[in-house]
């Protein structure tokens, strides 16, 4: 059954939508162009007169309220399969060496986050020989890991790639692709990693967001140029092994030109893992100077680089999770006073998802390098900061953004009255709303705090800045005042006059920890652009790309507002719907997305609430309609019409994802009170001597805004 699109909604849009939203010095003056879906009166309150008004505890995968719950880490782990092969080394491979991006590449050039780090397998069995698998022991893992059908069509495909290449036929348009699908496990994603490029060491693997995709591997491509295919496939077995002290040589070869074209090209893909070096054969004839290059792992002489592999094998890294309770506290400032506390960085904690400031808020955490013993010792001291941990133990694992279930809401509304010229009963408006968006949903917008509060500049303004790698300007934005008289907004006053970074640190307050961290970064770098790339390094990953991030939100905030208004609630062709009923998050893979047809929307096939849209980002699709057209003007609109969303020089990679533009609160309970004796005022010059607040609970999917909910409950801007 389809959701009736109310007539003001087109009639709200038609004036609002095309408005440039960049040139908004208020983000209540943005949010408010913004429509519903429902068609009710709805009633005007406030809300988030208190922290305690707002709650939010924080759903895991399980379903269980993180306030309550006192069980291990929330994470899905995958039955082992009895039969794995004994000898894969695969022991430590789940700890990361690093703090890196959402988009996990195995390459040989470094070790990164997440599934970057997971390499494994054999090496030649005449070079090295210490129970590494073996390619029979791999095809084994595959069976164990995949089904018959995917393994069948990863080796269809695989044989599909060699075959164009032995035909000399060019892959035409981007790379292929082909996803083996989730794997929320990281032991499980390490070793299909690892199994996979030992089958196939022509093919790459890829993780995003925990789903592995295969794709051909153009650096084995370019060597079989040089090389023969069977040295070729040596080489990059002898690569993803890693093993320590091992060496790899090459064919004897007696043209010095071509052999400098073999140095050449293994230096300069794989010169910070490796080095070459070229020997005569043991036989050496000067009048026939056979010479081999051999390969082996440069030492690791630095002690503060990243460690090995074999570092993380001998020396466990200690994972301690823990519920974080905090109260009118911005999340980001909450991890750098603990990180202060406990002698680690920001980076070291992992969460499932940003959390309210003006609230009190229940979430999970992981911190790295730290015991239970240890954060233990610091509860009495996080207290005055008005923060409390609790369900303190010890996990193999750090969490990733998006791993939880949603969110539980216990929210109070003062002061709630009628809408202006609404003479209907009270009681009634709020039981017709309510029950409204229960049955028919909420448009799903990013909420007003993912583009923060203040006036003049917004999250988003930074991240398009970064985004087209304009470094100064991005830091002159994050350091832009308001229109306050306060220590923090004179620091940062001082500095656009001055750009005095050392003289603006002994201005700013030592809470804020993120200004202060860039400033002491733009001390020691100086305000060029390399000091801005410099200070920008001073976040730690999640929150740079939270700013990327805002950006694509507030563009996708954009686009379901002229979706909406263009072709209202009809499922029309070009759209893009999710094929899964039982999504509740953004990560599913491309594969479940469809592109509607003239038959299906003769057909009525689809309904609204499966309609989907993209989240900018360099792995989706558009629709085929007006607003994927929409899409491409927009991005022209603010210069990144040949944008990749990936910044190199900040390690950033943006995939992209796709947003359901409709969704259904869950659980929904409410109370009417009246309250005697409260602080509250109301508007206008008569006060009843009692005033009516609404109790209201609801649970909401993973990256749903309450504030959104309850715009769409109320039909008020607040």
């Amino acid at each position: 059954m389809r959701t009736a699109l109310c007539p003001g909604f087109l009639n709200l849009h038609l004036r609002h939508c095309y408005l440039r939203m960049e040139e908004d010095t208020d983000f209540r003056i943005r949010f408010s162009s913004l429509g519903f879906i429902t068609d009710h009166v709805g009633f005007r309150g406030t809300i988030k007169s208190s922290p305690s008004d707002f709650v939010v505890i924080e759903i895991d995968e399980q379903g269980q309220l993180v306030n309550k719950s006192t069980s291990g880490l929330i994470s899905k782990v995958l039955p082992e399969p009895n039969n794995f092969a004994k000898k894969t080394k695969l022991d430590f491979q789940n700890k990361s060496c690093q703090e890196g991006s959402n988009q996990e590449v195995s390459t040989f050039t470094k070790c990164s986050d997440d599934d970057q780090n997971h390499r494994s397998g054999s090496e030649k069995e005449d070079t090295v020989n210490d129970g590494t698998s073996t390619g029979e022991e791999q095809v084994h893992v595959l069976g164990n890991l995949l089904d018959e059908k995917t393994n069948d069509l990863l080796t269809h495909f695989a044989f599909d790639i060699k075959e164009k290449w032995n035909s000399k036929t060019e892959l035409i348009g981007s790379s292929p692709e082909f996803s083996l699908g989730r794997i929320l496990d990281k032991n499980q994603r390490a070793i299909l990693h690892s199994a996979v490029r030992q089958k196939f060491p022509f093919l790459i693997t890829v993780g995003k967001n925990s789903e592995i995709v295969v794709k051909p591997n153009l650096e084995y491509k370019e060597l079989c140029h040089l090389v023969s295919e069977e040295e070729a496939l040596d080489f990059f077995k002898y690569l993803d092994a890693k093993k320590e002290n091992s060496k790899f040589t090459f064919k004897p070869d007696m043209n010095k030109d071509h052999r400098k074209a073999v140095h050449h090209f293994v230096n300069k893909k794989f010169g910070n893992l490796v080095e070459t070096k070229s020997f005569p054969e043991l036989n050496y004839n000067a009048a026939n100077p056979n010479i081999a290059i051999t390969v082996r792992f440069r030492e690791k002489k630095h002690k503060h680089r990243k460690r090995s592999l074999f570092e993380c094998r001998d020396q466990k890294v200690i994972y301690t999770a823990f519920t974080l309770r905090k109260e009118n506290l911005e999340m980001f400032e909450a991890l750098g006073f603990l990180a202060i506390k406990l002698g680690v960085i920001p980076s070291d904690f992992s969460y499932a998802g940003l959390k309210d400031k003006k609230a009190i808020t229940y979430q999970a955490m992981v911190v790295r390098k730290v015991s239970p013993e240890r954060l233990k010792n610091i509860e009495k001291e996080i207290e005055k900061k008005r923060m409390n941990v609790f369900n303190i133990r010890s996990v193999d694992d750090s969490l990733r953004l998006g791993q939880l279930k949603g969110n539980h809401f216990d929210i109070i509304i003062r002061n709630v009255r009628n809408q202006i010229n609404d003479s209907t009963n009270l009681r009634e408006r709020i039981l017709e709303a309510i029950e409204n968006v229960k049955n028919k949903g909420f448009v799903n917008y990013y909420g007003p705090q993912r583009f923060g509060m203040g006036r003049k500049v917004h999250t988003d303004q930074i991240g398009l800045a970064l985004l087209k790698s304009e470094m100064v300007k991005a830091v002159k934005l994050f350091l832009t005042p308001e229109d306050l008289d306060d220590p923090v907004n004179r620091a940062k006053k001082y500095f656009l006059q001055t750009e005095d970074a050392k003289g603006t640190l002994s201005l700013m307050p030592e809470f804020k920890v993120r200004e202060r961290a860039l400033l002491e970064s733009l001390h020691r770098f100086g305000m060029t652009e390399e000091g801005c790339i410099q200070a920008w390094f001073s976040f730690p990953h999640s929150m740079r790309i939270f700013y990327i991030h805002a950006y694509s939100s507030k563009i996708w905030n954009e686009a379901v507002s002229y979706r909406l208004s263009t072709y209202g609630s009809r499922v029309v062709e070009g759209d893009l719907v999710c094929l899964d009923e039982d999504i509740d998050d953004e990560h599913f893979p491309s594969s479940k997305v469809h592109l509607v047809t003239e038959e299906e929307e003769s057909a009525s096939t689809y309904a609204i609430h499966q309609v989907v849209l993209p989240v900018l980002g360099y792995n989706i699709q558009y629709p085929k309609n007006k607003v994927g057209q929409w899409y491409q003007d927009t991005l022209s609109r603010d210069g990144l019409q040949t944008c990749r969303f990936k910044v190199p020089t900040l390690k950033l990679n943006v995939p992209g994802c796709y947003r359901q533009i409709l969704k259904h609160p869950h659980n929904v309970s409410y109370q009417l009170m009246e309250e005697h004796d409260t602080d509250v005022k109301t508007e206008g010059s008569h006060i009843d001597e009692a005033t009516l607040s609404l109790q209201i609970s609801f649970d909401l999917d993973a990256s749903c805004y309450a504030t959104v909910c309850l715009r769409e409950i109320m039909k008020h801007d607040f």
